[in-house]
């Protein structure tokens, strides 16, 4: 058990009942502590995450129950039991009292603090059931039942596993507790209360897959989520410090330096990352916490390590639920509850120590030793091998059957049916306090689970800037890239070769050069950015349900960390071809070049943008993009000039027009002077007339820079928060 200093929030008003009770408790408190070390009474040592307290258990919890409806709930904590053994409280004690835990003072002058929940999360669920349309039909016949009304509670200090065999439905009521699904009927509760986009931030959810960025270190990213998820009352000294404890906590020290890793790039373990991932969710300590198959392609060792750590943190105070895939017997001894789920039925549910005793009791037992986790699964399953059949089964099952054996589904149904028997039996909990729900709703103080961003727009910013810097540097100067940039343009240089200004050069060759090139700095971007928002859309999905940042903010981080890779390989680019081909050797010229082309990469690479946040889809995109961009070259006025009146519209929405267009008024263009003195004649080249309207395709490539990013950003607010 564990008595913490609640935060200091303002008064309201003469508030002298909390504030007597508050002083009362501490005093208490302070007094049975020194009678117990004088009179070497019994003191439970417990530890927490940052201190440890003596207090004498006993005569606290007496203390506590006899003046708990006297003190101010506004302005006083709860105070928390900790039981050293939660799988002895039912579950009817639970719900009267799920335990509460006191805040802790996280002032940013505070010399030390702690992170502890703030209202612990008693999670109820009854009756849930979920189905699913095939096929896209809405009638009831196409309509697929997931879960047939599954019912069971976590507490406070519990580790609730839910195990069963694949496509049992294990994934999906994770999902439907955890907010992210809507089920269809039943009943889903934190603490009597429904679910509310307040209850977000208070859970943390870790998915089966382990999504980080892999150019990351184990450092950088839990640093990074610190960051962006603590409040802004802390300093960026203690957000870093936070995330070294989670580093600590879960043991990642040795690594903490290394890359994530994934694919093809060789990084830190399976094990190591899926720790990484937890670390992401407790570094604001939710109060519940629930993992998707955290051990799953995991060795023994690794997975009895991250169970352990599960079993550790709920001893803390948290509420954890996981769904775990076949578990080794050492992982069995470490649940408190369990749910076995076959066919999306509840099969059992209680603590886990007693369901080997409760399949028992029923005549099924296993004939040879066997892990109790397989016994269940095979249970689960339909299957009945070396184990004993119920007599009364052996009355239901089929006597057509030839192996004499009965079928999976016939067991199936015996085991849901004598699950639903005693189910009923079981008197249903009581509803929790009226006072729980009044602080469940409007809880005193600022905590860490406190509504609102973490960090202010600009501090998003310059988080998600920094970040993206450094997961996509390694892309800036890829040798892939450089030789691709570097070979095209000497091959460009070669094939125009005119070094030497003084001979003539013939416009039309030189136009087909302009032409390429705006051409080629428009394919370029185009098809890299579009693999942006799909290639990152599970991240984004991810770091959006959880709240970590404004999705304006990470928009313009992520349009300006792609700037360096755009902007600086074209400058390499044209320091090889403008003097090779002998284009006008002025500077003037050259900047005015190299600022055009800037132009048309900033509105081809926004383009990208608005296609990949359309579909999210890599294969459509492409089609689409390749369409889009085919449509503007033909129609950039190189290969064809005189455009039929009903599709001349094409060629004002190309920035391949425009492009083109800004670099002959460059090269050939008639002077301001020399226009307005009669001596200039604009050229006419492949048919289309050079003049000085730069101003029109300035603005033409402005509105589309900012256009096609807008339309992106509004494509991206579209996308749907949900687990695919």
């Amino acid at each position: 058990m564990e008595l913490s200093k609640g935060p200091s929030s303002p008064k309201r008003g003469n508030d002298s009942n909390g504030e007597a009770g508050l002083a009362m408790l501490r005093r208490r408190s302070l007094e049975l502590e020194n009678q117990s070390r004088n009179n070497n009474g019994f003191i439970r040592k417990t530890k927490s995450l940052n201190n440890q307290i003596l207090i004498n258990v006993d005569e606290l919890v007496k203390n506590v129950s006899k003046r708990f409806n006297n003190i101010s709930f506004q302005n006083v904590a709860y105070a928390f039991h900790e039981v050293s053994s939660p799988t002895n409280i039912s579950d009817g004690a639970a719900a009267d009292n799920p335990g509460q835990a006191n805040e802790q003072d996280m002032s940013p002058d505070s010399s030390t603090w702690n992170v502890v929940p703030s209202i612990p999360i008693c999670l109820r669920f009854q009756d849930v059931k979920f189905k699913v349309t095939m096929n896209g039909a809405k009638n009831s016949e196409n309509e697929k039942y997931i879960l047939h009304g599954v019912s069971g509670s976590a507490t406070p200090g519990e580790l609730l596993a839910m195990i069963g065999p694949s496509g049992g439905g294990k994934t999906t009521l994770l999902n439907l507790l955890s907010g992210r699904v809507k089920y269809n009927s039943g009943t889903i509760t934190y603490n009597n209360l429904p679910y509310t986009k307040s209850l977000k931030r208070k859970i943390g959810f870790v998915m089966q897959d382990d999504v980080a960025f892999p150019h990351l270190t184990v450092k950088e990213t839990l640093t990074y989520a610190a960051l962006l998820r603590l409040p802004n009352t802390l300093s960026k000294e203690q957000k870093k410090d936070r995330a070294m404890e989670v580093i600590i906590d879960l043991g990642l020290e040795r690594c903490q330096d290394s890359m994530i890793g994934g694919g093809l790039l060789k990084g830190i373990s399976g094990g190591e990352r899926r720790r990484v991932c937890i670390g992401n969710e407790i570094l604001l300590n939710p109060p519940l916490l629930l993992l998707d198959e955290p051990t799953s392609s995991l060795d023994s060792a690794s997975a009895l390590r991250i169970v352990q750590i599960l079993h550790n943190m709920a001893k803390t105070g948290k509420t954890v639920v996981t769904t775990i895939h076949q578990p080794s017997s050492r992982l069995f001894c470490k649940f408190d509850k369990l749910i076995l789920i076959g066919k999306g039925s509840s099969l059992y549910f209680g603590k886990a120590s007693e369901a080997m005793e409760y399949f028992s009791l029923m005549g099924c037992s296993p004939l040879k030793p066997m892990n109790p986790a397989e016994f269940l699964l095979d249970l689960a399953n339909g299957n009945m091998n070396d184990k004993s059949i119920p007599s009364s089964m052996e009355d239901k099952f089929s006597p057509t059957n030839t192996r004499g054996r009965p079928s999976p589904l016939e067991v199936h149904e015996y085991f849901v049916e004598a699950y639903e028997s005693r189910s009923s039996k079981i008197k249903k909990p009581k509803l929790l306090k009226s006072m729980t729900q009044q602080n469940m709703v409007k809880p005193g103080g600022r905590t860490w689970n406190s509504k609102g961003w973490g960090a202010s727009w600009w501090d998003q910013f310059r988080v998600l800037l920094s970040r993206g810097i450094k997961e996509r540097r390694h892309e800036y100067f890829s040798s892939v890239r450089v030789i691709q940039v570097i070979s095209t343009a000497i091959i460009i240089g070669l094939l125009w070769w005119h070094p030497d200004h003084s001979t003539s050069i013939d416009i039309q060759d030189q136009a087909g050069l302009l032409f390429f090139i705006s051409v080629f700095w428009s394919f370029f971007p185009l098809f890299t950015t579009i693999f942006t928002f799909p290639q990152e859309r599970v991240m984004l999905t991810k770091e959006r349900f959880a709240g970590m940042y404004r999705l304006s903010a990470y928009f313009a981080a992520r349009n300006i960390t792609d700037l360096p890779l755009y902007l600086i390989l074209p400058i390499f680019f044209m320091l090889i071809v403008y003097f090779m081909v002998g284009l006008q050797p002025s500077f003037a010229a050259f900047f005015l070049t190299l600022l055009t082309i800037f132009f048309g990469i900033l509105a081809a690479q926004g383009l990208g943008l608005s296609i990949g946040a359309a579909f999210m889809d890599i294969k459509k995109a492409m089609t689409v993009a390749s369409v889009l961009i085919m449509s503007f070259m033909l129609a950039a006025g190189f290969f064809l000039q005189d455009v039929p009146s009903f599709m001349s519209w094409v060629r004002y929405v190309s920035f391949n027009y425009h492009t083109y267009r800004l670099l002959l008024n460059i090269q050939y263009g008639c002077s301001t002077s020399s226009s307005k003195s009669g001596q200039c004649e604009a050229p006419l080249i492949k048919g289309l007339r050079v003049d000085s309207s730069w101003k029109v395709e300035v603005g033409a490539l402005v509105i589309m820079i900012i256009g096609y990013r807008l339309l992106a950003y509004l494509f991206l607010r579209r996308m749907k928060l949900k687990p695919t």
